[in-house]
C-alpha cells in the first residue's frame, strides 16, 4: 500500500448491510456480472465485520480496521494508524500519523470525498455529521437515502460529477456508502409490496440493482488513472434467522460480510 498511496486514486465502496451468503449466491449464479468481473476468481472473500451496525463499523474502517479475513490470524492490514505494539501492522501497510485514514490520505495530498447513503451520513444532526465530517468534501441528499428506489443511480451521478470536476493531477479518495440494500428494500423486487415488507429475496434484488449501475462508478474512478478499489459490506442483517431481525446484534449473518479489493485499470 505504500506504493499504491500517492500513485493511484482510491475507492472505498461499502455495500451497507449486505449479507455474505446473499452476495456469494448471486455471484455464483451469474446475477452480478459487473461486480463479479472484478472479484478475484469471480468470488467474494469471507470476512468478519469490525462492527455490527453502520456507525461502529465505519468508525473502525476509517481508523484502518477493514473487515478481517475469517481465518485465524494475525492478518496484516492495508492501512493502520501508527500505534505501538500493533500486531497487524506490517512492512506493506500504509501507516498514517493522524487519528483516521481519511485525514491521513489528505495529508498525502488526496482530495477526500464522501458520498453518503444511510442516515449516519445525512448531516441532518450532530450524529449524522460525525462520519462525513472526516472528509474535505461530503455530499448527501434525500435521493441518496434508504427510502429512494433510485438511490445508487443518484449517488453514482454525484460521484461522476466529483471526478469530472477535479484537476487531472489531483489524487482522489472517494468513499461511497451504498444505501440500497438497507431496509426498506422491498421496492427493488418486482411484485413485492410495502405490506409484505423486506425479505432475503428483496435484499438480493437490491444487490442486483446495485450491480446494474456499479460499472458507471468503476469507469469514472478509473477515467484519470489506475484506481485501487475496496468493495465490502460493513455488516449483514437478519431476516428471521434463528428468530432475529435486523442488525446491531451478534448473529453470524450480521458479523460475516463479503469483501474484495482490486485494481481498476485506466480507461483512457
Amino acid at each position: 500500500m505504500n506504493e499504491v498511496v500517492g500513485r493511484d486514486d482510491l475507492l472505498l465502496l461499502t455495500l451497507d448491510t449486505l449479507r455474505h451468503d446473499v452476495a456469494v449466491e448471486l455471484a455464483a449464479a451469474g446475477r452480478l456480472p459487473n461486480l463479479a468481473a472484478h472479484l478475484p476468481g469471480g468470488t467474494w472473500e469471507r470476512r468478519h465485520a469490525p462492527g455490527n451496525f453502520t456507525y461502529a463499523s465505519h468508525q473502525a474502517m476509517f481508523a484502518g480496521f477493514l473487515p478481517t479475513p475469517a481465518t485465524p490470524g494475525p492478518h496484516p492490514r492495508l492501512f493502520a494508524a501508527r500505534f505501538a505494539g500493533s500486531e497487524t501492522t506490517a512492512d506493506r501497510t500504509f501507516v498514517f500519523d493522524t487519528p483516521d485514514l481519511v485525514s491521513g490520505l489528505a495529508a498525502r495530498g488526496y482530495r477526500t470525498v464522501c458520498v453518503g447513503g444511510v442516515g449516519f451520513f445525512n448531516k441532518q444532526g450532530a450524529l449524522g455529521s460525525v462520519l462525513p465530517g472526516l472528509f474535505q468534501e461530503s455530499h448527501w441528499e434525500p435521493e441518496f437515502g434508504v427510502a429512494s428506489p433510485t438511490s445508487f443511480e443518484a449517488q453514482v451521478a454525484r460521484a461522476e460529477k466529483v471526478v469530472a470536476g477535479l484537476p487531472a493531477e489531483q489524487r482522489l479518495f472517494l468513499f461511497l456508502n451504498v444505501s440500497a440494500l438497507h431496509q426498506p428494500n422491498w421496492f427493488h423486487l418486482p411484485g413485492a409490496t410495502r405490506e409484505a415488507g423486506d425479505s432475503r429475496a428483496t435484499h438480493a434484488a437490491a444487490l442486483e440493482y446495485v450491480d446494474a449501475h456499479v460499472g458507471r462508478l468503476f469507469r469514472a474512478m478509473s477515467s484519470r488513472r489506475r484506481c485501487f478499489a475496496i468493495v465490502c459490506s460493513d455488516h449483514g442483517t437478519a431476516y428471521g434467522d434463528d428468530g432475529y431481525t435486523g442488525h446491531r446484534l451478534g448473529h453470524d449473518c450480521v458479523w460475516t460480510v463479503p469483501y474484495s479489493h482490486f485494481f481498476l485499470e485506466p480507461t483512457v
